[in-house]
C-alpha cells in the first residue's frame, strides 16, 4: 500500500494510531503495524485531505461575491487592503504559533528571500488582474483563466524544465492552442485577462515549488505580504489622502469587510497547505477544477454575464483540452502505482530490468 506523500515529494513516517508502537526495523522482536490499523489512519487522513482541498477551492471559487460585496472599493484598493490586513493576520498567526523563529530564519536565507520576493510580485499581478476582471464585469474571463492555467504549467514543464511531453499532454496544448484562437475571434481581441491569470499563477506556482520545503505555508505567505506591505500602505494612504479611498467612508459594514480580507486570503491557503500533506497530487490536480467552475457559475447566475454560442464553444474547446489532460495525469498516476507496487514485490528484478534499460 502506497504511503500518502507530503508536499515536498517524500514519504511521510508510517501511520498509527494513539498509544500504538510504531513498526522498528533491525530488531527481531518489532511487530509490524496491523493493517486494518494503517488502512484506516490513511483513509481518515484521504477524507481529511479532501475536505480541506474542497474547502480551499471553494473559498477561492466564490471570491467573486466577496469582491462584488466590496463594490464601489476599485482593484487596486482591494488589493492595496488585501496585502496589508493579510500581513496583520499573518503576524498574529506567527505569534500564536510561536514561528518567529522559523520566520527569521526563512529571512536570513538569501534564496528563500529572493524567490519569495519574486513570487510575491507574480502574485500581486495576479491578485490585480482578477480583481480587475470581477469588478469590471469580466468574471467569465477571468475564470477561464485558471481553466487554462494547468496547460500554461504544462508548457513550462517543457520551456523551462525541458521535460518531454506525453502524446496526450501535446494533444491537450494544441487543443488549448485551438480554444485562445476561437475565443480570441469570439471576444475580438486577445483574452488577455485569462491569459495573463494563467501565466501568472503558473509562474508562482513553479517559483513556490522551488522553495519546497523551506518554507511553509504561514512563513511564504507573511513574507510575500512583507515585500509587498510597503506598496500597498503607500497606495492606501495615496487612496485616502486623494479622496479615492472608501475604507472609511462606506459605512462599518464595507470597513470591516475590507479588513476581513486578511483572514478571507490566509484562510483557503491554510486549507490548500493541510489538503496538499495529506493528498497525491494527482487528486489536488483534480480538486483544482472546483475553483474555476464555481466561478464560472457565479458570472452566470450571479453576475448575469453574457455567454454568445462562439464563447460556448471556445469555453467547450478548453474544457476538452483539460479532459484530455486529466486522463493523461490519471493514467500515468496508475502507471506509476503499478511500477511502484511491482517495485515493492519484486525489488531485484525491478533493478536487474532498470540496469537492461539503461
Amino acid at each position: 500500500m502506497d504511503l500518502v506523500p507530503t508536499p515536498d515529494g517524500t514519504a511521510p513516517a508510517a501511520l498509527t494510531t494513539p498509544g500504538s508502537t510504531p513498526a522498528t526495523t533491525g530488531h527481531s522482536g518489532a511487530q509490524p503495524p496491523r493493517p486494518g490499523v494503517v488502512l484506516k489512519a490513511v483513509d481518515k487522513d484521504t477524507t481529511a485531505g479532501v475536505i480541506f482541498g474542497i474547502g480551499a477551492y471553494g473559498l477561492w471559487g466564490l471570491l467573486p461575491l466577496y469582491f462584488f460585496a466590496l463594490q464601489p472599493a476599485g482593484a487596486v484598493e482591494i488589493v492595496a487592503n488585501r496585502v496589508v490586513w493579510s500581513l496583520i493576520f499573518c503576524t498574529l498567526l506567527i505569534t500564536v504559533t510561536r514561528s518567529w523563529r522559523v520566520l527569521a530564519a526563512a529571512f536570513r536565507d538569501r534564496t528563500v528571500l529572493g524567490t519569495l520576493s519574486i513570487a510575491a510580485a507574480l502574485i500581486a499581478v495576479n491578485w490585480l488582474t482578477y480583481t480587475y476582471g470581477v469588478t469590471t464585469g469580466q468574471a467569465v474571463e477571468a475564470s477561464l483563466g485558471y481553466f487554462i492555467n494547468p496547460l500554461v504549467s504544462v508548457l513550462l514543464g517543457v520551456f523551462v524544465l525541458k521535460e518531454t511531453l506525453r502524446p496526450l499532454q501535446w494533444a491537450a496544448v494544441g487543443i488549448g492552442f485551438v480554444a485562445v484562437v476561437v475565443l480570441t475571434i469570439s471576444y475580438g481581441k486577445l483574452p488577455w485577462i485569462a491569459l495573463t491569470l494563467a501565466v501568472s499563477f503558473g509562474l508562482y506556482g513553479f517559483v513556490k515549488k522551488r522553495i519546497g520545503p523551506k518554507a511553509d505555508a504561514i512563513t511564504s505567505l507573511t513574507m510575500e505580504t512583507v515585500v509587498l506591505a510597503p506598496l500597498a500602505a503607500a497606495t492606501m494612504i495615496f487612496l485616502a489622502v486623494s479622496g479615492a479611498a472608501t475604507l472609511g467612508t462606506e459605512g462599518s459594514g464595507h470597513f470591516w469587510l475590507l479588513v476581513a480580507s486578511g483572514v478571507i486570503t490566509a484562510v483557503p491557503l491554510l486549507f490548500f497547505g493541510a489538503s496538499a500533506r495529506r493528498l497525491p497530487m494527482t487528486t489536488i490536480g483534480l480538486l483544482q477544477y472546483f475553483a474555476p467552475v464555481l466561478q464560472f457559475i457565479v458570472a452566470l447566475v450571479v453576475f448575469r454575464e453574457t455567454m454568445t454560442l462562439d464563447r460556448w464553444i471556445g469555453f467547450g474547446v478548453v474544457w476538452l483540452a483539460l479532459l484530455v489532460l486529466t486522463v493523461d495525469m490519471v493514467a500515468a498516476a496508475r502507471r506509476s502505482a503499478v511500477a511502484r507496487k511491482r517495485l515493492a514485490a519484486h525489488p531485484l528484478s525491478a533493478a536487474k530490468q532498470a540496469r537492461t534499460d539503461t
